[in-house]
């Protein structure tokens, strides 16, 4: 009984981080909107488990979860799903590169591929002639920046529960 309730532990540790992915999706609201600030939770989500797990949490999940919220928030097919591949795929090529990998590696790291993907989602956006706030997209970039710690130390210590 016990070696099965630290296996349904462990497995339940193990999908989380996909559970959290599609729920944010499925939800809408990938983006925690407060009255001063936003933070666009899915890029942190994607980032820190690409970087730390890629195998828990693989492309094909990223690109489905970023379809599904371009559903749910009535975008162009594929403008979300394009801009969390490429928090993926920075975060990736981080992951090569890095030799040793802490909180502020991985925070300074960040930056670019926040601006890769924001740049992404905004060029998208202007030739689909939807309109767009600047400054929110930027205020949301600068807190989704400013929280990554907080998430990272959330994450981690899911991590460990993983392990």
């Amino acid at each position: 009984m016990i070696t099965s309730l630290k296996q349904f532990k462990l497995k339940f540790f193990e999908i989380l981080p996909i559970l959290l992915l599609f729920f944010i999706s499925l939800n809408g609201n990938s983006i925690i909107d407060l009255e001063l600030f936003s933070i666009n939770l899915h890029y942190i989500l994607v980032y820190f488990w690409v970087l730390k797990q890629p195998e828990v949490l693989g492309y094909g999940f990223v690109f489905l979860s970023g379809i599904i919220s371009d559903v749910v928030f009535g975008f162009p097919f594929g403008i979300n799903a394009l801009s969390l591949l490429i928090i993926a795929a920075t975060a990736a090529y981080v992951r090569v590169v890095t030799v040793n990998i802490n909180l502020v590696n991985d925070w300074i790291s960040f930056i670019p591929a926040l601006l890769l993907a924001n740049f992404v989602y905004f060029i998208s956006l202007y030739f689909s002639n939807y309109s767009l706030d600047y400054l929110y997209l930027f205020k949301n970039s600068l807190f989704t920046f400013v929280f990554y710690p907080v998430f990272w130390v959330f994450f981690s210590l899911i991590l460990k529960f993983m392990k």
